[in-house]
């Protein structure tokens, strides 16, 4: 209990509520009281239970998710990459022609670009 409050002070609480709500309306107001501290102390716990699951589920996620992440770094580099021409699928072309056909396919574009950009200036000088 707190230091500022003593037995007189709680008695005399007591006598006022007792006169204000009689004697037949204060067991009714107990009762509600006692069914209110109930229900919030079990709202509450309900909520830190919900939160200590809710971080132990990030904690296992968290863990998990690094595990699968290294697992998979140490599984491509013990695999092999395939040379040109072995490729597994047989369909894929790997290696330096693979290199070259797509950058011969961004200067393609890149020439396009140019080339417009040139006939519009002369279009535009005329």
């Amino acid at each position: 209990m707190p230091s500022w409050i003593g037995p007189w002070e709680i008695a005399i609480v007591l006598v006022l509520a007792l006169l204000i709500f009689g004697p037949k309306k204060l067991p009714d107001l107990g009762s509600s009281l006692g069914r209110s501290i109930t229900g919030f102390r079990k709202g509450l716990k309900e909520t830190q239970d919900d939160v200590k699951s809710a971080i132990k589920e990030d904690v296992s996620a968290e863990t998990t998710s690094t595990a699968d992440t290294a697992a998979a770094s140490t599984a491509a580099a013990s695999t092999p990459a395939p040379t040109a021409g072995t490729a597994e699928t047989g369909t894929a072309e790997t290696g330096p022609a693979a290199t070259d056909t797509a950058t011969t396919g961004t200067a393609a574009a890149e020439t396009a670009v140019t080339d417009t950009a040139a006939k519009s200036e002369t279009t535009a000088q005329s």
